[in-house]
């Protein structure tokens, strides 16, 4: 598979609407309840300072998306925060170290000096394990910060990047 990251395209919408839907279905990372609707999911994505999607070259489908936006405001207005959302069926080729790897070069480029993840499930093997090969440092452990799709409260671990 041969991935590209690029910024989003109005017609990318309702895929990119469908990766976000996933990762909110599945009730193990992303902190949303509620699914995106074409209106919805449109508003949100042109609302992040930057947004782009990874798109497999060989068949032209978007196989993941990642948005990026501040975290804080005023003095704290240099950290940024992301989150990431990769197609079940792209899993394990690659996709997400693209993502994480061209939103670290847009972070820069848009000023940030930090990213910063406030939530990263512990349980997300997959994610804490690139976060820590490309050089993120966990900041620690909040017990019961993330309330899994099954009712049970699971924890939740904090990273930053300095850019």
């Amino acid at each position: 598979m041969d991935i590209i990251v690029r910024e989003y395209k109005t017609e990318d919408l309702n895929k990119m609407i469908a990766i976000w839907n996933e990762v909110v279905e599945s009730g193990t990372a992303f902190p949303q309840i509620n699914l995106l609707d074409e209106s919805k999911g449109k508003e949100f994505f042109e609302s992040q300072t930057c947004c782009a999607v990874a798109e497999n070259t060989d068949n032209g489908k978007i196989c993941g998306l990642y948005i990026l936006h501040p975290n804080n405001v005023g003095r704290c207005g240099h950290i940024c925060n992301a989150s990431y959302a990769v197609a079940f069926e792209s899993r394990g080729c690659g996709v997400g170290e693209s993502l994480v790897n061209d939103c670290l070069s847009r972070a820069k480029v848009n000023g940030f000096k930090i990213l910063q993840f406030n939530a990263v499930v512990k349980t997300n093997a997959a994610a804490r394990k690139l976060y820590e090969k490309l050089g993120f440092i966990q900041l620690g452990v909040i017990p019961g910060g993330f309330l899994m799709k099954d009712g049970r409260y699971e924890d939740i671990c904090p990273y930053y990047y300095k850019l």
